[in-house]
């Protein structure tokens, strides 16, 4: 973490806790030490803001390629380490984002990652995408799961005065059982809905969405 950025986490913590009303539940659980990867679900644009004031180190955020394409976005995008994904891309550049997550943790970063690969405008959880259960299992690090509640009530400006109730859940750190060889679709299916469920688990069941029925968890 550099100078910079612990600067603007502790100016920027007072205001946070004056404009919302929210708190992080299990902070107990988050390693000091190592590189790691954040999972957790997506319902606002003020989603990492909310993840990197609720952790003690500095998250580095995958972002979507397009948000690279505002100059003040990339800007901040770039001051905050972030580094971009292209979303229905090539295999190369597959690689390229994947070459990168893993540079990145093998220098001991923490990795923030939003499976879904998009908001979910309704709340609820969305299928997941293989990427962050893929560079877990490649670069063998744990993955952290977490679940987000209440930043989609976020909306228009009746918030300001409403103030929603948010909060975030930190799971455990776990790891993904190893495979032999190349990662076929149904093994990186089934390793994304494992990551899926751990998320899933942190959220009140009008959150789950695809993730709801944990009666399917074992099959």
């Amino acid at each position: 973490m550099t100078f910079s950025q612990k600067f603007i986490l502790t100016t920027c913590r007072p205001l946070l806790n004056i404009l919302f009303s929210w708190k992080t539940e299990g902070r107990e659980n988050i390693p000091l030490t190592g590189p790691l990867i954040v999972a957790a679900n997506h319902l606002h644009v003020l989603d990492p803001i909310f993840l990197q004031f609720s952790f003690p180190r500095w998250i580095t955020f995958i972002a979507k390629e397009e948000l690279f394409r505002s100059p003040f976005l990339r800007f901040w995008l770039r001051w905050a380490g972030s580094f971009p994904i292209q979303r229905g891309g090539q295999i190369r550049e597959k690689q390229k984002m994947l070459k990168s997550a893993r540079n990145a943790l093998e220098e001991g970063c923490t990795l923030g990652m939003f499976p879904e690969g998009s908001r979910s405008y309704d709340g609820e959880l969305k299928k997941g995408k293989p990427g962050s259960a893929v560079i877990a299992l490649k670069a063998n690090v744990a993955l952290l799961p977490i679940g987000i509640i209440g930043t989609d009530k976020l909306k228009g400006i009746s918030w300001l005065w409403k103030r929603p109730r948010i909060v975030i859940t930190i799971g455990k750190p776990f790891k993904l059982p190893p495979t032999d060889g190349r990662l076929s679709k149904s093994q990186m299916q089934l390793l994304t809905t494992q990551l899926m469920y751990e998320i899933a688990a942190l959220l009140p069941p009008e959150y789950q969405g695809a993730y709801a029925k944990h009666e399917d968890r074992e099959s």
